[in-house]
């Protein structure tokens, strides 16, 4: 299975477990969760077909880490827009996290902060070589600081996913900087 092929399993599987299962008549669990049978059955059904081979393989080599497999059942570990609970507990975060956004962004994020618009909370970088990566999926990246500790001791809450990203409901402007 070539590298294209891989990323087109990846945005199918994002696209049914993230934001659309009903599309393919795949229903999640409260928790995310499908059976890998009826995910399968269903991706055929709508002229998709994928192997449990290639299933397996997007999973372990997706470099974001962006599915989990628990026995027969799979689910993304987050960025979900329909209405899931992940389960995750709440975490003390590093000092600071990063966020990688676009220069047109900008404005609007020092205006309102970090919201999650269609997705469920702010996704949020442990790194700034990741950030940087995310941002330049949209053009030229711009990283931003946040100062995650000052808002815990604040009170905002945070949760880390199975693949290292963190989650916060929103991120106030106070407690971004650009980050040089």
């Amino acid at each position: 299975m070539n590298d294209r092929r891989l990323l087109k399993v990846s945005k199918y599987l994002s696209r049914h477990l993230r934001h659309e299962p009903e599309r393919i008549g795949l229903t999640l669990d409260a928790a995310g969760w499908t059976e890998i049978g009826a995910l399968l059955e269903a991706a055929a059904a709508h002229g998709f077909p994928i192997g449990r081979d290639e299933l397996d393989k997007v999973v372990t080599t997706n470099d974001k880490q962006r599915f989990a497999i628990d026995g027969e059942r799979i689910r993304a570990n987050q960025g979900h827009s329909v209405a899931v609970d992940l389960a995750l507990p709440t975490a003390t975060p590093p000092a600071y996290l990063f966020h990688g956004t676009v220069a047109a962004h900008l404005a609007a994020i020092r205006r309102e902060g970090l919201r999650p618009m269609n997705r469920h909370d702010v996704h949020l970088s442990p790194d700034r070589e990741t950030a940087t990566r995310v941002g330049a999926r949209r053009g030229r990246p711009i990283v931003l600081s946040v100062d995650a500790g000052a808002m815990h001791a604040d009170g905002h809450t945070f949760r880390r996913s199975a693949n290292g990203v963190w989650l916060t409901r929103a991120v106030p402007p106070r407690y971004l900087r650009l980050a040089n």
